[in-house]
């Protein structure tokens, strides 16, 4: 039989809290996710991902470059232009997402939503 007392389960990983304190937001795995592939204007960004609004688009993507994961970069000129990146931080993060879509894709029921944006 398992055992219940004060010393059977572990606190969790501060590490563990961290990235789910950011990655466990709705929209942040498919911004990064989109990212991946290219830098992208904010107008694609928000195309690339049905359903989110222009707000939480914004709200989500200055949490990312408050975390060091997202840098924002003004084209000047007509119209301006603003595009976002992944730092290497933030593209550190591929293998582990990928393996995490992999998962996803033989663990959890139903859906294709998403699945191309995590495959190489």
């Amino acid at each position: 039989m398992a055992e219940h007392g004060e010393h059977a389960c572990r606190q969790v990983d501060g590490g563990i809290t961290r990235v789910f304190g950011l990655f466990g937001k709705r929209w942040t795995g498919p911004i990064v996710s989109v990212l991946m592939q290219r830098p992208v204007y904010f107008a694609e960004l928000r195309r690339a991902i049905p359903g989110i609004s222009e707000r939480m688009l914004s709200d989500r993507l200055t949490e990312l470059a408050a975390a060091g994961l997202v840098v924002r970069e003004v084209d000047e000129g007509r119209p301006l232009r603003v595009a976002y990146r992944l730092t290497d931080a933030g593209a550190a993060l591929e293998p582990a997402l990928k393996e995490l879509g992999r998962w996803a894709e033989s663990h959890l029921p139903g859906g294709v939503e998403g699945r191309s944006l995590l495959r190489p």
